[in-house]
C-alpha cells in the first residue's frame, strides 16, 4: 500500500478515468472523475458501504488517464467498462449503451435516436452520455428541418406535413433533394450550433419580455440540451476505424510512452510504459514501437504519432498507416497521449525518488540500530503448518530495499518433528546455507526470521556449525499478531510506527507471510488430495502425481471424462474405480457428520 499512498499524493486535479487493479493486475473497477485526485483519494479515506469496502480491500494498484473534460471521461469510462467488464462495475456492464443521433441513409432520410451504432444504416453522431438531451435535440431538429418522420411510408400526407415539419415524400412524385438540409444538420451536430442557438436565444428573450415565462424556460432548457449534446468529445470518432494514438516524453534517463487504443471509433484501452534508454532516444522509442507492432495483425487501420517522430522512418516501417496529424481531433488525441506520458514520467521520477530516499533512510536506521556495515542483501524466513500437518518453510529475498522474486525459495520440511518450530528453523537454515556454501553463491548480509528468541537461536546454532557469521534478527509480533519489535543479540528492540524502518520491516514480514501461507495452502490441498488416492489398486505414486497435475481439485477428479483420464494413461475401468473410491470417501464423511 506504500506505493498507493505515494501515487495518491501526486494525482492530478484534472478530469479523467481511473482503473483499479487487484494482486494479479486484473482490472476490477473503472471509474471517472471530475477531479482525479479527490475522487481516487476518497476510496482510501473515511467509511464506505460494504461493496466499496470489499473493493478497496482488493486494490493493489491503480492507473489513470487524463481527459480534457468530464464529459470525455464519461465516454472513456463507458468504453473501458464495455471492453474489460470489471466485476465491481454494475450499471454499465449490461446491454444498454449510450445513444447516437442518426441520419438514415434511406431514399427519404429520417433523423432518429438509436442505441445500436451500426454505421451501415446511416450517418451517426455521438455517443451522447445524456440520453434525454440527445432525444430533445433530435426533436428540435425534426421541428426545424422537414425530414420524413414516419417509420413506414403512409399512403397520404400526415399531420407533420400540415405542420410544415415534413415535405411529404409519400405524395410527391418527384424525388426530393435533401442535400442542403443534411449538410446543415451535419454541421450542427458537429458543433456549428450558432444559427440555431441564436434563434432560441431570441425566442427566449422575446418570451421573457412578453412575460411568457414557460415558453422562455422551454427555450432555455433547449439551449442547455443542445450545448450538452453537441459539446466536442475527443474520446470517440464516428468513422468506426481502428487507430492507435502514440505519444511520449523523456528526461535524461527514462522515456515514458502512452498508446491510446481506439477500436471501432472508440478509445477502449490504454498502454503505458516507462523504460530506460542508453544511447539514442529516437532509436529506443522506435525499437519500442516496432516491438509493439511486430505482429502485423496487431496493427490497426491507422497509427497516429506525435510530431517528434521522424515521419519518413514511420512511413518506411508502417507504410500509409502511419501519419503525424497536424490539426483536428486526431491531433488532440495524440496530444492527450503525450500529456499523459509526460505526467506519468514526472510522477515516476518523484515516486522513485521518494521510495529511494525512504529505503536509504530505513537502511541507515537499520545499520545504526544493529551496528552493521551493510544490509544490501537480506533473506527472510517463515514457517507454516496446521496442527503439525503439511509443514513448510518459505524464504523471500530483499535486494537493495526491494523484493527480489527470482531469489524466493520454498521448502517442504522433511526431518523436523511436526509442530517443532525450533527444529523446523534449524532444518531450513541448514539446507539453505549448506547449499550456498557448496555452490559458492553470494551470502546475505542479514538473515531475518519470523519469530523471536527460539527461532533466532535455532538459526544461529546452524550458522555456527557451518562456520558462518551472518547476523540474524527475529520479527516479533504483539498480541494482535502485528509486527512491533525485533529480537537481536539477546535483546528486544521496539520499532516506532510511522518510521521508514518500521515500514521496511513490516513489508518484509507481510511479504514472507504471504508467500509462506500461499505455499502452505497449496501444499495442504495437494496433501489432502494425495491422501484421498491412497488404497486404490493400480494407482501408485506415479499415477497419483499424474492425477494431481491433471486435476486441480477432488471435485474435478470425480467428474473427469474418459478423455481426461486417457490423456494420462488411465483406462475406463480404472477411472470408474477411482471415481467410486472418491464417492465412497465423500459418503462416509457425510455419514460421520450426520451421526455427530
Amino acid at each position: 500500500m506504500d506505493i498507493i499512498k505515494e501515487k495518491l499524493k501526486n494525482l492530478p486535479q484534472k478530469p479523467g478515468c481511473y482503473l483499479m487493479y487487484n494482486h494479479t493486475h486484473e482490472i476490477i473497477y473503472v471509474g471517472k472523475a471530475k477531479n482525479l485526485k479527490n475522487r481516487v483519494r476518497s476510496y482510501f479515506t473515511g467509511s464506505h458501504n460494504a461493496k466499496t469496502t470489499k473493493l478497496v480491500s482488493e486494490i493493489q494498484d491503480f492507473s489513470y488517464v487524463q481527459t480534457n473534460s468530464e464529459r470525455e471521461s464519461l465516454i472513456l469510462e463507458l468504453h473501458l467498462i464495455k471492453e474489460h467488464n470489471p466485476r465491481y462495475n454494475i450499471k454499465l456492464t449490461d446491454d444498454s449503451t449510450y445513444p447516437f443521433i442518426m441520419i438514415t441513409n434511406e431514399k427519404d432520410p429520417r433523423l432518429v435516436v438509436v442505441r445500436e451504432s451500426n454505421k451501415k444504416d446511416g450517418k451517426l453522431f455521438g455517443p451522447y452520455p445524456n440520453a434525454y438531451a440527445a432525444r430533445e435535440t433530435a426533436k428540435l431538429l425534426n421541428k426545424i428541418y422537414p425530414l420524413r418522420k414516419c417509420d413506414t411510408m403512409p399512403k397520404k400526407a400526415c399531420l407533420y406535413f400540415h405542420l410544415g415539419q415534413c415535405l411529404a415524400p409519400c405524395i410527391k412524385k418527384e424525388p426530393i433533394d435533401y442535400k442542403e438540409m443534411i449538410a446543415e444538420i451535419t454541421s450542427f451536430l458537429k458543433g456549428d450550433t450558432k444559427k440555431v442557438l441564436d434563434l432560441l436565444k431570441n425566442e427566449m428573450y422575446q418570451a421573457s419580455e412578453q412575460l411568457q415565462f414557460e415558453r422562455a424556460q422551454e427555450a432555455k432548457e433547449m439551449i442547455l440540451h443542445i450545448t450538452s449534446t453537441t459539446e466536442k468529445q475527443l474520446i470517440s470518432l464516428n468513422d468506426f476505424k481502428d487507430r492507435d494514438f502514440i505519444g511520449y516524453h523523456y528526461d535524461e534517463e527514462d522515456c515514458s510512452i502512452q498508446i491510446l487504443k481506439m477500436r471501432q471509433g472508440k478509445i477502449i484501452d490504454v498502454k503505458s510504459d516507462i523504460f530506460p534508454y542508453v544511447s539514442s532516444l529516437n532509436d529506443a522509442v522506435m525499437s519500442y514501437v516496432m516491438q509493439t507492432y511486430e505482429n502485423e495483425l496487431l496493427i490497426p487501420d491507422e497509427l497516429l504519432f506525435q510530431d517528434s517522430f521522424d515521419e519518413n522512418i514511420l512511413v518506411e516501417v508502417f507504410g500509409k498507416k502511419a501519419m503525424i496529424p497536424k490539426i483536428g481531433d486526431k491531433k488532440k488525441l495524440v496530444d492527450m497521449a503525450f500529456k499523459n506520458a509526460k505526467y506519468d514520467l514526472e510522477n515516476h521520477r518523484l515516486l522513485y525518488k521518494i521510495s529511494s530516499e525512504k529505503t536509504k533512510e530505513a537502511t541507515e536506521a537499520f545499520k545504526s540500530l544493529l551496528g552493521l556495515s551493510d544490509v544490501r542483501l537480506i533473506e527472510v524466513f517463515d514457517n507454516a503448518h496446521l496442527f503439525g500437518s503439511a509443514p513448510i518453510s518459505a524464504m523471500v529475498v530483499f535486494k537493495d530495499g526491494k523484493p527480489f522474486k527470482k531469489g524466493y525459495r520454498k521448502y517442504h520440511i522433511k526431518t523436523a518433528t511436526p509442530g517443532d518450530d525450533y527444529g523446523q528453523m534449524k532444518e531450513v537454515i541448514y539446507r539453505r546455507y549448506q547449499k550456498q556454501l557448496m555452490q559458492k553463491e553470494e551470502l546475505p548480509d542479514l538473515i531475518v526470521v519470523d519469530g523471536g528468541k527460539i527461532q533466532v537461536n535455532a538459526a544461529k546454532e546452524v550458522l555456527n556449525s557451518l562456520g558462518l557469521e551472518i547476523p540474524v534478527i527475529g520479527l516479533q509480533k504483539n498480541q494482535k499478531h502485528t509486527f512491533d519489535r525485533i529480537y537481536y543479540e539477546t535483546q528486544s528492540h521496539e520499532i516506532k510506527k510511522a518510521t521508514p524502518l518500521y515500514t521496511y520491516l513490516a513489508k518484509m514480514s507481510e511479504e514472507v507471510h504471504r508467500f509462506a501461507i500461499t505455499f502452505h495452502k497449496n501444499t495442504r490441498a495437494r496433501t489432502l488430495m494425495r491422501s484421498h488416492l491412497d488404497g486404490i489398486k493400480g494407482v501408485g505414486e506415479a499415477r497419483k502425481k499424474a492425477l494431481l497435475e491433471k486435476f486441480v481439485t477432488i471435485d474435478q477428479m470425480k467428474i473427469g471424462d474418459i478423455e481426461d483420464y486417457q490423456s494420462i494413461g488411465i483406462n475406463e475401468k480404472l477411472r470408474e474405480t477411482i471415481i467410486n473410491h472418491l464417492l465412497d470417501i465423500e459418503k462416509k464423511g457425510l455419514n460421520e457428520e450426520n451421526h455427530t
